[in-house]
């Protein structure tokens, strides 16, 4: 099922669901069955290096070994 976003021309509420088929849901804030179906952004694929050093350091704040390179992680203690 794809994830669509939605504008309520009633009370404009955006939001996003899953769709099944055709179906066409009601707005979740007033119920209006005749929501638009808007064009979803893309989200870029997290491969720059501010965002890969980035998620290290979260990984490494919380304590999971995620955030060492491979080379790294061959080095420790199995």
């Amino acid at each position: 099922m794809p994830l669509y976003d939605y504008r309520c021309p009633a009370c404009g509420h955006d939001f996003e669901t899953l769709v099944r088929g055709t179906a066409t849901p009601a707005c979740p804030r007033c119920g209006d069955p005749g929501p638009q179906r808007m064009l979803s952004r893309v989200a870029a694929p997290g491969t720059s290096a501010t965002i890969i050093a980035g998620a290290r350091r979260a990984a490494a704040s919380q304590g999971h070994f995620s955030h060492y390179s491979r080379a790294e992680r061959a080095k420790l203690p199995k």
